[in-house]
């Protein structure tokens, strides 16, 4: 039986989970300029956004970093919230690399 948390203990778990939803909507936010970001090479004719290309590189990515991601919090390497920020931090540098591709273009 888990005991009781006193106040303090509270305070920093509902701390932590709005600080996880914040930064699950960064992660939101930086997926859709990214899709811009692909939706503007795709314009552009690029043979990297083919269907077969992105459904392999995507399911091969997602399992990856699913299973380690498991693992290491797990094994309380990294907690849900610091793996959190880091997913929404990556997404952002995600958008800045299309961002520098394509000087001048913005997808915020």
């Amino acid at each position: 039986m888990n005991k009781p948390m006193n106040e303090s203990e509270r305070e920093r778990v509902a701390a932590e989970e709005e600080q996880i939803e914040c930064d699950r909507h960064r992660h939101r936010r930086a997926q859709h300029a990214m899709q811009s970001g692909v939706a503007y090479e795709e314009a552009q004719g690029s043979p990297a956004v083919a269907p077969k290309h992105l459904r392999v590189g995507v399911n091969t990515a997602l399992s990856d970093a699913a299973g380690l991601v498991h693992h290491l919090i797990d094994k309380g390497i990294i907690t849900e919230a610091e793996y959190t920020k880091a997913v929404a931090d990556e997404m952002e540098r995600e958008v800045e690399r299309y961002e520098a591709r394509y000087l001048g273009m913005k997808f915020y």
